[in-house]
């Protein structure tokens, strides 16, 4: 016997779907606890309304249970299309792979990639929507590719008369301010604009400081629309419910990551291919120098990990997130690096030229080699951080660190 839904029953679960995570948004905003602005579905449903819909998202765009393209399509928004940053829609690829598009299995949906040859969508894939709206969880990190893929799509969205939408997420590196401000001549995709490496901002406030200070052509005509978090400040310290990408897994790494993934501008192992990638770093060369040791082998995410089978010698960086905080200090560390440096013997090796994209400037690098002290270091971007932090202070959605 074969059993058929009539179109009536089905819209009436749809709207009970709609409202039951309506009620459930509700009590968690009772409770004071951080929601994402996707929560806040009745804030932004109006302005989809009748609108031919893109999204820009991946596994942690989740409303609840429910990720952000079948919560609209349960609520009759016409999406059309879903566009992928790195690591793809579902957030398995590895770093720097190559994402290719695809038809989504569950809504038949177009799921274009905007990674590798296509970083911003083209005149012919936005000419069958009225808005796009990004939802992706960023870690407050200059070399972190998301904000380069908002900045590429507002691009596209302003040249093409598109509605751009932000629903905003808290920042889980929110709470503080540290790293050189990027010199321009180094742009890139790990680095885009003149800001530091660990910039204090949630993806809302960073897309309106990029129309604000006119930082694209056209930005001005750009139509940006921002839907805030719920309950989040820059004070409080915000838990990913999912990890960002297959190398950032727990919180201690997405808090270590700044310090750490410089290291990815040399001959260093940052951990890739082992259970606590950004969590330590080491080289097969270090045997002697460094009692803590990991061997890297393929893992979900890291189809060919740097060093792979081979034993790499290092440091840990922290046991869990308290210890990683604790050693933080709330700024970025380069003590690691430092003795990192000193102890590998082939010095003219140790970096490449991806540094210098990642550091933003050229004298990070030089500085380093120099044996300059952190401190120091730190002071050579005293001056930088505070013109930062004038414009910064203009585009603030929510109530400061200090």
């Amino acid at each position: 016997m074969r059993l058929t839904i009539s179109g009536s029953v089905l819209r009436s679960v749809f709207t009970l779907v709609f409202y039951l995570l309506l009620i459930g948004s509700n009590a968690l905003r009772a409770q004071n606890k951080i929601l994402p602005a996707d929560y806040s579905v009745k804030e932004y449903l109006p302005l989809l309304e009748g609108k031919r819909v893109g999204l820009i998202m991946n596994q942690c765009s989740k409303v609840g249970k429910y990720l952000l393209v079948d919560t609209l399509l349960k609520s009759k928004v016409k999406v059309v299309k879903i566009f992928a940053p790195e690591h793809g829609f579902r957030g398995k690829a590895d770093a720097g792979a190559k994402v290719k598009n695809i038809i989504d299995k569950k809504t038949g949906l177009p799921v274009i990639s905007l990674y590798g040859d296509n970083k911003k969508p083209s005149a012919e894939q936005m000419a069958d929507i009225d808005v796009l709206v990004y939802d992706l969880q960023d870690v407050g990190v200059r070399f972190y590719t998301y904000i380069a893929t908002m900045q590429y799509a507002m691009e596209a969205c302003a040249a093409y008369g598109k509605t751009f939408i932000v629903l905003d997420r808290p920042d889980p590196n929110g709470f503080y301010i540290d790293g050189p401000v990027l010199d321009t001549a180094l742009r890139s995709f790990v680095g885009m604009q003149p800001v530091p490496i660990v910039y204090g901002m949630t993806c809302g406030e960073y897309a309106k400081m990029l129309v604000g200070e006119r930082w694209f052509a056209g930005a001005e005509k750009l139509d940006l629309k921002v839907i805030n978090c719920v309950n989040y400040d820059h004070s409080k310290k915000y838990k990913l419910p999912i990890p960002p990408s297959p190398n950032l897994g727990t919180m201690a790494a997405v808090y270590s990551y700044p310090s750490i993934c410089l290291f990815e501008g040399t001959v260093m192992s940052v951990g890739r291919g082992t259970a606590i990638p950004f969590l330590v770093w080491g080289h097969p060369e270090l045997v002697g120098k460094c009692i803590f040791y990991f061997t890297p082998v393929k893992t979900p995410g890291n189809s060919s990990p740097l060093y792979e089978n081979r034993t790499c010698y290092g440091m840990v960086v922290g046991a869990d997130e308290k210890q990683v905080l604790d050693v933080l200090e709330n700024r970025l560390r380069l003590f690691w690096m430092q003795n990192a440096y000193r102890m590998f013997a082939e010095k003219d090796k140790f970096f490449n030229p991806f540094f210098d994209k990642l550091a933003g400037n050229k004298q990070l690098r030089q500085q380093i080699i120099n044996g300059t002290s952190e401190g120091d270091i730190a002071k050579s971007w005293a001056q930088g951080l505070e013109k930062f932090k004038a414009i910064r202070k203009k585009y603030l959605l929510y109530k400061d660190f200090y």
